[in-house]
């Protein structure tokens, strides 16, 4: 992008003071007060979970315990493991020396309620092959002053079913907070997620509800992605509503995991961005608090934006089926778009509604031309019933001409008489 480039050096001398990402290493709890386990607590928690048998349940006394070993419960059913609290009960894994995650989870109806994780040189918490996994009142994160050495999740679910994540706390993942991952059958409710990359992310999952959360001061608040070439492609029908979205402006410090472009996404993800949908499909997003996200709002964008090969057996790249309404936005008065990210150089020298200016709802303007050969038929159904437009900066890029011929348009009626019907069936979680 020589033009974005060559632009951004020009904004930076006039916006850069006024677009400083943010930074913050805010702990919830206070866990250097409370008292060390001894080495034989320690041990007694670590062979409870190689010992446990189905329908048991490992209670963790409070007490904070070092650990130099994951702890791994393997194809276990109905195993629950309980802490006497989020601030009593805390697992920590600096001195882990081998393995990825803190603890590790395979299993059916599982469940791991009351206590803190820290400092997992992975993840924090993962849950990989568990049909009905339960994480509620649990706290996730890193106190390492370096946060791009930080754990890539803290709480991860992947390739799982039913699963309830609740009043749960995620912070300083150099990617997600709460992600969940090639999976069916999700709730994230009434969670945190501060201080990473992406806050939320919900990525090739079918069924997901995400509601009653609060994702603040990270650089994405709430993430819905499909990406090429996993197990699981294009994952359907998720809903986001009745969350608080604010202040979502922390810098970018994701680190690119391997090669191929999976691994790289998130690292492209504009520090400011509220709400992000990529190759999505089937996503309603209605009645949040979306609010001084510095680069934009919503943001709605296909797989091709990202510059990647876009093509994969069972997958499309085309964000589809979108229904956005009832939210309330507000912009921060003085704050200009993220200037470290192409995509953020993009709203902010491209905007319809002038150079610096956040937007509260970005599409990119890509659509399927085997569908239709232009977008006045909203091919892609994109569906936006907000109120207040006359208050709301919306704007469509259209990108077909290359880097040096980028328009943008304040068309927001192309969007605005229409309606998405997104289902999602999450009956199975009703026990858990």
């Amino acid at each position: 992008m020589k033009t974005l480039k060559a632009l951004t050096l020009f904004l930076l001398s006039g916006l850069i003071l006024m677009g400083c990402d943010s930074s913050t290493y805010e702990q919830t709890f206070d866990t250097s007060k409370i008292r060390r386990a001894s080495l034989e607590e320690t041990e007694a928690i670590i062979e409870a979970f190689i010992m446990a048998e189905d329908s048991s349940t490992i209670i963790i006394p409070e007490g904070f315990y070092t650990l130099n070993t994951q702890l791994i419960l393997d194809n276990k059913t109905a195993v629950k493991i309980k802490g006497e609290g989020m601030d009593k009960t805390v697992l920590s894994f600096r001195n882990l020396q081998t393995g990825g995650e803190g603890v590790k989870i395979v299993g059916n109806q599982i469940s791991i309620e009351d206590l803190t994780i820290e400092d997992a040189p992975g993840d924090g918490i993962k849950s990989q092959h568990t049909d009905g996994i339960t994480l509620r009142r649990i706290n996730v994160t890193w106190t390492n002053g370096d946060k791009s050495k930080n754990g890539t999740y803290a709480i991860y679910p992947v390739q799982c079913k039913n699963v309830m994540i609740d009043g749960c706390i995620a912070s300083h993942s150099k990617d997600a907070g709460i992600y969940v991952g090639q999976s069916e059958n999700i709730v994230v409710k009434n969670s945190l997620a501060f201080g990473n990359v992406a806050g939320i992310e919900i990525e090739n999952s079918d069924n997901a509800e995400v509601f009653g959360n609060t994702a603040r001061n990270n650089s994405g608040g709430i993430l819905v992605f499909n990406l090429p070439g996993l197990p699981k492609s294009d994952g359907k029908g998720t809903k986001i509503y009745d969350n608080d979205i604010i202040d979502n402006n922390h810098k970018n410090f994701a680190t690119p995991i391997g090669d191929g472009p999976n691994g790289n996404t998130v690292t492209m993800i504009p520090p400011g961005s509220g709400i992000v949908l990529l190759a999505a499909k089937e996503v309603e997003i209605y009645n949040n608090r979306i609010h001084h996200n510095k680069t934009s709002g919503v943001s709605i964008a296909s797989y091709q934006v990202t510059g990647f090969p876009a093509e994969a057996p069972n997958w499309s790249p085309y964000t589809t089926d979108i229904y956005v309404h009832d939210n309330e936005y507000k912009r921060k008065r003085l704050s200009t778009p993220d200037l470290t990210r192409e995509l953020g150089q993009m709203v902010s020298i491209y905007n319809a509604h002038g150079k610096g200016k956040t937007q509260d709802i970005i599409y990119d303007g890509i659509w399927d031309e085997n569908i239709s050969p232009n977008i006045e038929s909203n091919p892609m159904r994109i569906c936006i019933q907000e109120k207040n437009w006359e208050n709301l900066h919306f704007t469509r890029f259209y990108l077909k001409e290359g880097d040096d011929n980028i328009t943008s348009f304040k068309d927001h009626e192309l969007f605005q008489n229409c309606q998405v019907k997104v289902n999602t069936d999450i009956s199975g979680l009703a026990g858990l």
